[in-house]
């Protein structure tokens, strides 16, 4: 048995390291274009050293976004979901990687029975009790083992794919972890624009207040129509209804934002604050730096490894599979001195499998296998172009909104002077009520479309962050083999 032990464990060693049919995995290429398209007021940035890394929310200065952006990773049921595939992932990793091995096991039995003697002159048992033969006592203790050798490399290649896989699985992880935390900093700076917005109403009430007066006094005095009085209180309800229907926004926002931390609605009061989050600077480096940072496009990309190895996995089942057995043991009837060198049995055998017909199965799994690879490969370069659709819409809107706020905050200035004055002329009688009170809703337009504006400019950062990867690399993924043998 030592020459025999021997040659296995040689054989062994030969055939983990032999062929692996199938193709080997090569990334193609994507189509990335050498720099974003310039637009007036964007420079080029440098991603390796200002890149948004980590905790890129803290460049918005907001206390809110602060506290409750760390909680998305742990307690969004959407991120727990991908997390908990993530680790069915690896378990199936270890399971196609035990394929590789032998299987090993032990196997005991004792058995103890009494039989009766026979009648030699009629070959029949006797029913008397004197005529049974003693109890007798036997048993066996016996190692096997068997092990499939992976010649073809199929089992390797399913080893390849699961991590692959998992990869993809981790991703995914990551994916949904940055598309949460955006979510939430969308929700949060909406909820921040309803403030600023109903400050800005309950401003615009008081000054319809004030002006109502003067058109009451006015009305008085007999030198305006009751009609103008009946105007400038609708103007003032009005103002108020929108101030109250604004209520409603920031229940909804301040409930989505607590499911995305894990919270039930009722759990989280966030206090009314007008103070909108400041809006950061984010480099976006060259087109290129998407491949690596944009998690999405690393999902797709594993999606694509696996689905090369599965092809391996399709054309192993075309050559013979081959299983060797063995066992080693001892057997003894009567069970007493079973584990004597005498009892000693011992058994080697081997099976080869080969499928010699059968009426292009296996042509249509490889094809079918090479078709999917294929649609993987479309998937991958359409998820790159989506990409640089995603970044490109995001710089067009942070770059022409700047332009648009510009111009929108000297339309606020003269809104508001132009409202002033004519208030004032009203007044003074030289105007009529509805130049006061056009002026006055001009005021309002601008003031509100100016908010929409700086919403808009936040709005599309965040998006530009996620777009960008949120600081998120393709070099985060882990090694399988690791993050399975550790668990």
């Amino acid at each position: 048995m030592k020459i025999s032990r021997t040659a296995l464990a040689a054989s062994l060693a030969m055939l983990l390291g032999g062929c692996m049919v199938g193709p080997d995995y090569h990334r193609p290429d994507a189509p990335a274009a050498p720099q974003y398209k310039p637009l007036p007021g964007w420079t080029q940035a440098t991603p390796e050293a200002e890149a948004p890394k980590g905790d890129w929310w803290s460049d918005f200065n907001d206390p809110l976004l602060n506290q409750l952006e760390p909680m998305v990773s742990v307690s969004n049921q959407n991120v727990r979901e991908a997390y908990y595939n993530y680790q069915e992932a690896l378990a199936e990793v270890q399971v196609a990687r035990a394929g590789l091995f032998p299987t090993i096991g032990i196997t005991g039995s004792a058995t103890k029975q009494r039989t009766a003697k026979s009648d030699l002159s009629t070959g029949s048992a006797t029913g008397s009790g004197s005529t049974f033969k003693p109890i007798s006592t036997s048993g066996s203790l016996e190692g096997n083992i068997s092990w499939a050798p992976d010649i073809w490399g199929k089992v390797r290649r399913q080893v390849e794919e699961n991590k692959a896989t998992a990869q993809a699985s981790e991703a995914t992880l990551a994916n949904a972890t940055l598309s949460e935390q955006t979510a939430l900093a969308t929700a949060v700076i909406e909820l921040r624009v309803v403030d600023a917005n109903t400050d800005l109403l309950q401003k615009t009430v008081d000054e319809y207040k004030e002006f109502l007066r003067v058109v009451q006094n006015q009305g008085n005095a007999g030198t305006t129509p009751p009609s103008d009085v009946i105007s400038a209180r609708t103007q003032l309800e009005s103002a108020q209804s929108s101030l109250i229907a604004l209520g409603v926004s920031r229940a909804q926002y301040v409930h989505a934002i607590a499911v995305l931390v894990g919270k039930n609605p009722e759990d989280l009061d966030i206090p009314h604050s007008a103070a909108l989050p400041m809006l950061p600077t984010v480099p976006v480096g060259m087109p290129s730096t998407l491949l690596q940072r944009r998690p999405d496009i690393a999902v797709a990309e594993r999606q694509m490894a696996a689905q090369n190895a599965a092809v391996g996995v399709a054309v192993a089942a075309y050559y013979p599979s081959f299983t060797l057995n063995a066992a080693d043991g001892f057997s003894q009837s009567p069970l007493a001195g079973l584990l004597h060198v005498a009892n000693h049995v011992w058994s080697l055998g081997a099976d080869v499998d080969e499928t010699v017909f059968d009426f292009g199965l296996r042509h249509g799994e490889v094809a079918a296998a090479k078709a999917t690879y294929e649609s993987s490969v479309a998937n991958y370069r359409q998820t790159v172009l989506g990409a640089f659709q995603n970044a490109e819409d995001d710089l067009a809107g942070i770059t022409i909104l700047a332009q648009q706020a510009q111009v929108q905050d000297q339309v606020v200035q003269n809104a508001t002077e132009g409202a002033r004055i004519a208030v004032n002329e009203y007044q003074a009688g030289t105007v009529d009520y509805t130049t006061a009170a056009t002026a006055e809703a001009t005021k309002l337009s601008a003031q509100e479309t100016a908010l929409s504006v700086q919403q808009t400019r936040l709005l599309d950062t965040v998006s530009l962050i996620g777009d960008l990867g949120g600081g998120w690399s393709a070099d985060q993924l882990s090694d399988t083999k690791k993050s399975s043998d550790s668990r």
